[in-house]
């Protein structure tokens, strides 16, 4: 068996690379980021004929090795530095069939490295539509490589890629082009100075920012007989190079590539003037989102009950079948019942990523990137700033990296300070519990209150970032000028298997991402809940006893028996007494073994209670209760929101541990939630007040500890990262106080 091969996917954007990696790799991928930097590595395990095995790793999207971003400059390194680990043995270059001039400037320059190169023309299955044709056979003769001709969407071609990538040793590693053409005093200069080094690959050294070569930069510039090139020199020679290389390109397509004019292709222009239009671009972009959301709420319900109830049930029997004792009690209230506040969202978040692949799957992301320069501009933003902002509906850490691909550095500072404020998936398990305790089940129109509310905090959110933005592009004092330049990809029905890829692997990293932190935060949450130092917190059963012997039950546990055993009383003698015939006497007795069993169950919840406030955690949330007090929160929300800082989403598992340390109740998650009552006022305590003061703090406030430490790591400064967490948290507090003042 032969060792692992090493091999490296690249191509330009949107030329269906990550529907090949889909193909080879399966299920068998991991996502990460390079060691050092915050570029997101994507790789995976392919297994190929002859019991071969591949390493592939799909390299960021780039259109030459003319780098002018840090992903871009990742593929360089890699392809240049022999000793890195991930150095291929062969690269696979993906290119589309209709635009195949455009993708091979990128081929030509990987073949000028000496590197086995193997070209992927995707799309294969729009060739007839497109009258496109093409000699394989002429076009692998002349640019000296073997060539698959694939389609991802009919799964066709991935067998003979796999056998050529198997045989990438009978590849030819010739370069194909001679750039020295370009200049060659200059590059004779270089080849006498460095005689042992392959002119092209020091070339990309001289012109990139790169460095793994066995020659350092510092050499290079130390060789002064020619170095007399400036920046601009060196530019003007990239261009000639890049001439050059169309001429080849031009040259070759002229006699393997032919394209019958005689196609249409007048509906992917009528269809872009209606989405891209300056009045219904905007109109249908608002119905989708409306859509979106409606689905969410509706599509999701079923499996989140069902989730919900699994939790309490599954803590129920861990009670009831396990030996008591502390692990008991740690397992039931705080393993089980902190995951199972983030376990219940997963249908939701799943449903909101799979709206977001199958837009971008289709094409029509970029219409609606174009479509927001307009809106971006009057704020300072580009349309560029679009992505980060939409893919921060996702998560913000990766929408803050995903600005390296704006150039111009006060566009990119702006967008990364504002990103934070769009509504990111780790916000939706906080929306959707507090939206589904306070916002009413009804309809207007057909659409529900509670989906229209989810979708007013995302436009909330975006609006908050513009506006931001706006502010920003008044205070900092930076000059610069650019330009929007967004390439717009074919209309293709989202291909199915890219989807579920997509969808399974952005929802397995938000899970098992939250679930550690929740996880460890349970645990701390319920040992802190469930000790205390204090003789109050020791002596809480003898106490409340005492208590409840001279003044009897609180007023709404007193108020929740006498309701209870109502309810049980007229069923006992509308429903049962009817059907067996009871007497008085076996009704009264039947009524007061009730009511000892519900007294049985209060004053359980009422020590219950007594030793969580006095616990070390109550002792912490009574200290910092006077603060969101205004806010109209308790000593429990304050906790939450404190431990949220963490990760926004540890809220609802902070609660759900919080509620369920001392508790017997077979109840969900939202029913504890729902039966929280004020100490002061005596009313629920999620009402419509405070629960958009809720929803409005975490609209804007920054509770994402990952976030901060991307930021400084993408600004190189501590500065920029403390003015987001303080302008964010000021500005949701203020927000959240007006709000609960004004509504309560």
């Amino acid at each position: 068996m032969s060792k692992q091969i090493n091999v490296a996917l690249i191509g330009n954007p949107n030329t269906g690379k990550t529907s090949v990696f889909n193909q080879l790799t399966g299920l068998n991928q991991k996502v990460g980021n390079y060691p050092g930097i915050t570029v997101e590595k994507k790789e995976g395990i392919c297994k190929l004929p002859r019991g071969v095995k591949a390493h592939i790793l799909d390299l960021p999207g780039t259109y030459s090795l003319n780098t002018t971003s840090l992903d871009e400059s990742v593929a360089v390194e890699l392809l240049l530095n022999k000793n890195d680990k991930d150095h291929p043995d062969v690269v696979v270059l993906i290119s589309d069939v209709e635009n195949l001039k455009r993708n091979l400037l990128l081929f030509t320059q990987i073949k000028d490295l000496k590197i086995p190169t193997i070209l992927v023309i995707n799309m294969a299955d729009r060739m007839s539509r497109k009258g496109i044709s093409l000699d394989i056979a002429l076009l692998e003769q002349k640019l000296n490589t073997k060539i698959a001709l694939v389609s991802t969407r009919k799964s066709t071609g991935i067998e003979h890629l796999k056998e050529l990538i198997t045989d990438y040793k009978n590849l030819s590693d010739a370069s194909i082009i001679d750039t020295t053409v370009i200049a060659p005093d200059y590059f004779e200069r270089l080849r006498n100075a460095f005689p042992k080094e392959d002119l092209y690959k020091l070339w990309l050294v001289i012109t990139q920012d790169v460095n793994f070569m066995p020659i350092k930069k510092k050499a290079i510039n130390d060789a002064s007989n020619f170095t007399t090139k400036s920046k601009s020199e060196l530019k003007r020679l990239q261009q000639k190079e890049t001439i050059l290389r169309y001429q080849f390109i031009n040259g070759i397509l002229k006699e393997t590539y032919k394209v019958d004019l005689s196609t249409a292709k007048g509906f992917r222009a009528t269809l872009d003037k209606i989405l891209t239009h300056k009045v219904f671009g905007y109109l249908i972009f608002f119905l989708i989102l409306l859509t979106m959301f409606q689905a969410i709420y509706d599509w999701s319900s079923y499996p989140m009950d069902f989730i919900d109830a699994s939790f309490a049930s599954a803590s129920e029997w861990v009670k009831n079948n396990l030996p008591p004792g502390a692990f008991t009690d740690l397992l039931a209230e705080g393993i089980l019942a902190g995951i199972g506040g983030i376990v219940i969202f997963i249908p939701q978040i799943a449903f909101l990523f799979l709206f977001i692949a199958l837009l971008e799957e289709s094409g029509y992301m970029s219409r609606v990137v174009f479509l927001m320069d307009r809106l971006m501009r009057p704020f300072g933003l580009s349309g560029k700033s679009v992505v980060p902002l939409i893919s921060g509906t996702a998560c913000a850490i990766p929408a803050v990296m995903a600005t390296r691909t704006i150039e111009n550095w006060k566009e990119r500072l702006i967008t990364i300070l504002v990103v934070p404020f769009t509504t990111c998936s780790a916000r939706l398990p906080v929306y959707l519990i507090i939206i589904a305790l306070v916002i009413p089940e009804e309809r207007f129109f057909g659409l529900s209150y509670q989906a229209l509310t989810l979708m007013l905090l995302y436009l909330i959110g975006f609006g908050a970032a513009i506006l931001s933005a706006m502010v920003l592009n008044k205070i900092l004092k930076i000059k610069s000028r650019t330009f929007f330049v967004i390439e717009m990809p074919n209309y293709k029905l989202p291909l199915l298997k890219n989807v579920v890829y997509t969808v399974w692997e952005k929802t397995k990293s938000f899970v098992l991402g939250a679930g550690k932190i929740i996880l460890a935060i349970s645990i701390v949450l319920w040992f802190l809940g469930s000790n205390g130092y204090s003789e109050k917190f020791k002596n809480a059963e003898e106490i409340v006893t005492n208590r409840i012997n001279e003044s009897g039950l609180s007023e709404f546990n007193q108020s929740s028996v006498n309701e209870d055993l109502s309810i049980y009383e007229n069923t006992l003698r509308d429903s049962i007494a009817q059907v067996y015939n009871l007497g008085p006497a076996v009704i009264s007795d039947s009524l007061q073994q009730h009511k000892a069993i519900l007294l049985e169950k209060a004053i359980h919840q009422e020590i219950s209670s007594y030793k969580l406030e006095n616990s070390y955690i109550g002792n912490l949330g009574k200290a910092i209760e006077p603060a969101v007090k205004p806010l109209g929160y308790d000593w429990k929300i304050g906790i939450a929101v404190l431990t949220s800082f963490a990760a926004r989403e540890v809220f609802v598992g902070t609660l759900a541990t919080i509620y369920s340390v001392g508790s017997d109740q077979e109840e969900t998650i939202k029913n504890r939630m729902a039966a929280e009552v004020n100490a002061t006022t005596k009313k629920p305590l999620f009402n419509l007040a405070s629960g958009i003061s809720l929803l409005l703090f975490y609209a804007f406030a920054m509770q994402c500890m990952s976030t901060l430490a991307i930021v400084k790591r993408e600004t190189n400064t501590w500065k920029w990262p403390m003015a987001q967490l303080v302008f964010m948290s000021l500005f949701a507090y203020i927000v959240a106080l007006a709000a609960y003042q004004i509504l309560k």
